[in-house]
């Protein structure tokens, strides 16, 4: 099995490369749909962001009111580690499950939004980063997910920065242009992990 962390900024495109990957048949495990999945209605992951945030972060129906939640967590540091530190073990285990599930000559791509903020580098065999600069972004969070200039500029000072996430980089795709730029590196990006996957696959 290879373990392949990938990661990218707020609105670098990350979905789209994961979905191509998936495509030419890569396992994935998505950090972000899995938080989700461990926060809602009568799970024990609710139930403590509840009770650490109080009960206005919750809709009517007894769903978590993501936007209400957002908006305190990331205009404040301590109270975003305190999420975390609710969530992301959560995250962990169901991906460690969604993992040992996978097989052993699979390429398992794990999808991870805060991948270099939390250190998390070393748990995978290679990391890809989906590279944009940061006006790409900021374009893209407020032309295509409607959000203010503010929110995308709050949202992004939350993450970590390009520089920091390309330290971390084995491999790097440039999504700073258009999408039919994206499908040939992806592509390449793929040949790279299955042939590394034989080489770690056979014997020595």
């Amino acid at each position: 099995m290879l373990k392949v962390g990938l990661t990218g900024g707020i609105g670098a495109g990350k979905s789209e490369v994961s979905r191509l990957l998936v495509s030419y048949g890569a396992v994935l495990v998505d950090a972000d749909r899995i938080a989700r999945e461990v926060v809602e209605p009568g799970t024990p992951g609710l139930a403590s962001v509840v009770e650490m945030f109080g009960p206005g972060i919750l809709t009517a129906d007894g769903t978590l009111d993501r936007p209400a939640l957002g908006a305190i967590v990331f205009a404040d540091s301590d109270r975003l580690a305190t999420l975390n530190a609710i969530v992301h073990p959560l995250v962990g285990a169901r991906s460690a499950e969604l993992e040992r599930a996978a097989g052993p000559d699979a390429v398992v791509v794990h999808d991870v939004p805060l991948l270099t903020e939390n250190g998390l580098a070393p748990l995978y065999d290679l990391v890809v980063v989906v590279d944009a600069t940061p006006g790409t972004q900021l374009d893209r969070l407020v032309r295509l997910r409607g959000m203010t200039e503010e929110d995308a500029r709050a949202r992004m000072a939350a993450q970590a920065t390009r520089e920091e996430r390309l330290a971390v980089a084995d491999l790097v795709v440039d999504n700073d242009g258009p999408l039919v730029e994206l499908e040939p590196q992806v592509r390449a990006v793929w040949s790279e992990l299955t042939a590394r996957a034989a080489r770690q696959g056979a014997p020595e």
